[in-house]
């Protein structure tokens, strides 16, 4: 697979953020609607981020759009870092992704974000290990609805709702199977510690956003 590497654009964003201060955890106590100031974000509209990376190419059609699967890396904003496949973590945590790499290092922080125009959502493949990220739903405890890349197709287990704020120029991730968004653990100690799960029903602030980066091939 031709090796992947940040846009100079992306690298500049990267040393320009300064992580803010996480906000107060968020509750998963209610279900989560369309977020207020927010948009979701169909194929033609992420495309448009993957031109960054490569200046030369013409820009897509929205047919084009939805077969070419954008690559991206994806950085929290409550910590500052990028999401990495944990591949060598032991069961059942193999491939858990955590938002722990303080640079972008290839492959583990790299995501095929492939749309379908069926359910309008996204599918998100793991170029670490290539399987698609699952929302474990089953886990108890901690690690109940964390994000595993460890899925060789795509259900509803492994579909996402992206959406964007223009304001904020930031993204947030709902998962289809429990209509939670995506959340970074920057609480969590241990092997999970920033690990990202579906367990909050709104976007209360920079725990569940994210900055995406285009990856130039």
């Amino acid at each position: 697979m031709t090796s992947v590497v940040l846009s100079l654009s992306a690298l500049l964003a990267v040393s320009a953020l300064s992580a803010p201060a996480a906000a107060a955890a968020p509750s998963a106590d209610r279900p989560a609607g369309v977020p207020a100031g927010w948009e979701a974000v169909d194929a033609a509209d992420l495309a448009r981020i993957g031109e960054e990376a490569d200046a030369r190419r013409a820009p897509l059609a929205a047919e084009d759009a939805a077969a070419e699967p954008e690559l991206l890396a994806v950085e929290s904003v409550a910590n500052g870092r990028f999401a990495a496949t944990e591949v060598n973590y032991a069961a059942p945590n193999t491939g858990v992704l955590r938002a722990r790499s303080t640079e972008f290092g290839g492959s583990w922080e790299s995501f095929a974000f492939e749309w379908d125009e069926t359910t309008q959502t996204y599918a998100l493949k793991s170029l670490a290990n290539n399987r698609y990220v699952a929302v474990e739903k089953n886990y108890t405890g901690s690690a109940q609805n964390v994000l595993r890349a460890r899925s060789t197709s795509v259900g509803g287990w492994e579909r996402f709702v992206l959406y964007y704020s223009e304001s904020l120029d930031r993204y947030a991730l709902q998962s289809t199977l429990n209509g939670l968004f995506v959340t970074m653990e920057n609480s969590y100690t241990g092997t999970l510690q920033y690990a990202l799960r579906a367990r909050s029903a709104d976007i209360t602030g920079s725990w569940e956003e994210f900055v995406l980066h285009p990856l130039a091939a």
